[in-house]
């Protein structure tokens, strides 16, 4: 098939908004015309960051200071989020993707790259959306299209809105906390997330974790369940969003002393990763996670 500017797709109260040529990002995701995300309608999208969400890959969050040894070679990789000095969130979400399938309930999207500066290893990648009466599924595939074997992770980062009594709860078991240059530098340990998000002031990576949160407000409770078990959890100051991140391996996992311990996966020439997110919404309000 063809590129498109929008996709749309619909099932019952809900309704999602995609831009394949900004990244596949989400633009928008409604019940019965209300935003469970931060949304616009699709035309008025200026690009990923604006978003209701994008897809994290071939790794997820930073690679420290755009450089990385792998299997007995260096690789570096090209600044690509203003003027920060690590390189974030993958490649897709800055690459147009073609749409694939589109029906009014599922959408998917492919994608083929060839090494550069962004990422020295060769993969494609499919999305595929797809919309049932009261949740949003969303697939990632990775294969990799290499003769060398390459590092690679999934993600999501989705932006929630800060509403009144927006609370975040999951199991977890640690939290890697953050240097003043935003990479990890030590683990502590942590039974779990109940905790308001107004002024929390987190911009960590969360291990372990249950693969369910619950993000609730005083209008809606959302189960975001995933096949991953980390978790970003990003509170800027002062904005009206925050981000609760599904990804597959710890922040900068490349660098770490054993990479593959942190979740990072080491993809054979046409080996394939795979992940899912499912955003649910939930009515009535639950006390606990279930």
């Amino acid at each position: 098939m063809s590129d498109s500017p929008v996709c749309e797709l619909r099932a019952g109260a809900l309704r999602a908004a995609v831009r394949p040529d900004l990244g596949g990002s989400l633009a928008g995701l409604w019940w019965q015309g209300e935003p469970l995300l931060r949304s616009c309608e699709p035309g008025l999208l200026a690009g990923p960051r604006q978003s209701a969400c994008f897809a994290l890959l071939p790794y997820s969050i930073r690679i420290g200071h755009c450089r990385f040894d792998w299997r007995g070679q260096s690789y570096r990789t090209r600044p690509n989020f203003d003027d920060h000095p690590h390189s974030l969130h993958g490649v897709g979400w800055q690459r147009a993707w073609t749409v694939t399938a589109h029906t009014p309930d599922r959408l998917q999207l492919g994608l083929r790259h060839e090494p550069d500066a962004d990422w020295p290893f060769a993969f494609s990648a499919t999305q595929e959306l797809q919309l049932s009466e009261d949740a949003l599924l969303w697939r990632l595939s990775l294969r990799s299209c290499d003769g060398r074997e390459q590092p690679a992770g999934l993600g999501w980062h989705p932006y929630f809105l800060h509403r009144a009594g927006s609370r975040l709860q999951t199991r977890v078991a640690g939290r890697w906390d953050m240097g003043a240059d935003a990479l990890p530098c030590g683990r502590t340990e942590l039974p779990g997330l109940d905790l308001a998000l107004a002024g929390a002031g987190l911009d960590h990576c969360f291990d372990g974790c249950s693969g369910e949160a619950l993000v609730r407000d005083a209008r809606h409770t959302l189960l975001l369940s995933a096949s991953t078990r980390q978790l970003v959890v990003f509170t800027p100051p002062g904005a009206a969003h925050f981000c609760v991140e599904p990804v597959s391996h710890v922040n900068n996992a490349v660098q770490d002393a054993e990479p593959l311990a942190q979740g990072l996966v080491a993809l054979a020439p046409g080996a394939r990763l795979e992940a899912w997110m499912r955003l649910q919404r939930r009515d009535p309000i639950p006390s606990e996670l279930a």
